[in-house]
């Protein structure tokens, strides 16, 4: 409860946390939407195809803002680290991507939450930082959970539940880079840049997969890279705008958002394994945030 009292108490003294608060709100919401849209389209075109779409129509889409809010921002004292961050946005899009077509959206969503249990488990191993019992507790507790919602050995693996774990370890490190930029780049140039490197590198992967999409699908493609910008400018403003520990919380109406539009989109109604595995996850990154946040 202190925790939430405290995080209470920085929405309302902190104008900037609070934006923060409503941007995540609002990522999580694009992010479940869009989650849907791939799922949707992923049951007749490649994932590598609508991969490579959804990277090129987020960048057009972007360019207008671009021209808006002038050429300036296109300028980064940063190119190799956004290039490096394209790289593994293109790799975690695949991923993410193939996995959806394989896996219900709201399955999807929960392992999702295990990002910040990879990127607690890269400050370990790239960056050195301790091994305490409050940070083994928790990243035992939260991939129990991400054994919970795919129960290896009582079912069969789906290859598609291991593509989402791995896209989450992705984003693990992608928080950490879009934070390293954000100190020198606004959000729009941050977003602009993801779009300027993964929509080669997708296409790579495309090209083998080619086929001409029909007009109702480059229809659903161009929604899916109008959220793609929502997504990526609400994300990199949020944690611009505010801390870890006050977004946390916010981010869990992900998976109800995903529950909600996947039952009236396919009729997926979540295993209550999901519910309890995505509760535990949430709840041990949760718990491993607060923590590091109180060590500072």
């Amino acid at each position: 409860m202190g925790h939430i009292r405290s995080a209470t108490y920085r929405l309302i003294a902190r104008p900037s946390a609070a934006r923060g608060m409503i941007l995540v709100l609002i990522a999580a919401l694009a992010s479940a939407a869009m989650n849907v849209c791939v799922r949707h389209v992923a049951a007749e075109m490649h994932p590598f195809q609508a991969a490579f779409f959804r990277s090129l129509f987020g960048l057009l889409l972007l360019l207008p803002l671009i021209l808006r809010h002038g050429l300036g921002h296109l300028r980064t004292p940063r190119p190799v680290l956004h290039s490096i961050r394209g790289a593994i946005q293109a790799a975690v899009i695949l991923l993410a991507f193939t996995g959806l077509s394989m896996v219900p959206v709201a399955k999807v969503t929960a392992l999702q939450f295990t990002m910040p249990l990879f990127a607690a488990l890269m400050a370990i191993a790239f960056l050195g930082e301790p091994v305490h019992a409050r940070r083994v507790v928790a990243l035992v507790v939260g991939f129990a959970g991400a054994l919970i919602i795919v129960r290896p050995g009582l079912v069969p693996l789906n290859v598609g539940s291991v593509l989402v774990l791995l896209s989450a370890a992705g984003v693990a490190t992608l928080v950490i880079i879009i934070k390293l930029l954000g100190r020198t780049d606004s959000s729009l140039t941050i977003t602009f840049y993801m779009g300027v490197f993964t929509t080669p590198v997708t296409l790579l992967f495309a090209v083998p997969v080619w086929r001409s999409p029909s007009l109702a699908e480059l229809g659903w493609l161009v929604v899916i890279g109008a959220l793609t910008i929502v997504i990526n400018f609400c994300f990199a403003q949020a944690v611009k705008e505010a801390d870890a520990t006050t977004l946390m919380p916010f981010d869990f109406t992900k998976l109800i958002w995903a529950a909600l539009l996947g039952y009236l989109a396919f009729g997926e109604v979540p295993e209550v394994w999901t519910w309890v595995g995505g509760a535990v996850i949430f709840a041990a990154a949760a718990g491993l945030t607060f923590s590091e946040r109180s060590r500072v």
